[in-house]
């Protein structure tokens, strides 16, 4: 069933809405500059899915989204190290999951975006993946 991950973005940066509005032919993930990331990103497989959160504003789970394109150079690192993937929209959450929400869950502690919350692209295992959907009301 493939991989399952979580994608960070600042909303007054790239919005769940955005992502909607592009349908889809999807949209280019880019600008990580962390390795760790990085790595993430070149981990992804098509069809892969990924939680699409909110970060610094909102600070929630907002929907999710699935990588129709695997990693490649990203346009925007002139270094030429990092590389993005293209993702497209899959649906809103009728209910976000908060940050709050998450850490109040003792089954989710474990999850990188607690223990390393400046990491801006996760893995997130199986049974989290489950977790968190019922708490979206998925």
């Amino acid at each position: 069933m493939g991989q399952k991950w979580l994608l960070k973005s600042e909303p007054d940066v790239w919005s769940i809405d955005q992502q909607k509005k592009v349908g889809e032919k999807g949209a280019t993930w880019d600008g990580v500059r962390n390795y760790q990331a990085a790595k993430n990103l070149k981990s992804m497989k098509k069809g892969d899915l990924c939680f699409f959160y909110h970060s610094n504003i909102g600070k929630e789970i907002v929907g999710i989204v699935e990588v129709i394109e695997e990693f490649y150079l990203d346009k925007t690192d002139k270094s030429g190290r990092f590389v993005a993937v293209t993702v497209k929209f899959k649906k809103k959450l009728l209910k976000p999951i908060t940050l709050e929400n998450i850490k109040k869950n003792k089954k989710l502690c474990h999850l990188s975006l607690i223990k390393q919350s400046r990491l801006s692209v996760m893995p997130i295992d199986s049974k989290s993946w489950k977790i968190l959907n019922n708490m979206g009301k998925i």
